[in-house]
């Protein structure tokens, strides 16, 4: 009878794993989605405070894409640099 080897099952459940990481990137563009969206409300009903929006929107995105960023590096290295084996 032909086993699973351990090495093997490692991998399959990395690559699984490195897929689930790369959902988040799913998140991270609802997120961003949802920031400029509502920040393009806010420039519409008062355009005055356009700057202070647009900062605050950058610094929104920019904390969303970090979490995206972390994701793709942890698939990465689940894929290429695999620690557990």
């Amino acid at each position: 009878m032909t086993g699973i080897t351990p090495e093997a099952l490692i991998m399959a459940c990395s690559a699984i794993g490195a897929g689930l990481a790369m959902i988040a990137m799913a998140g991270v563009g609802i997120g961003i989605g949802f920031n400029a969206g509502k920040t393009v409300e806010g420039t519409a009903r008062q355009p005055e405070a356009q700057g202070t929006l647009l900062k605050l929107m950058l610094i929104g995105v920019a904390l969303t894409e970090t979490a995206g960023i972390f994701a793709l590096i942890i698939s990465i290295i689940l894929l290429f640099a695999n620690p557990f084996i």
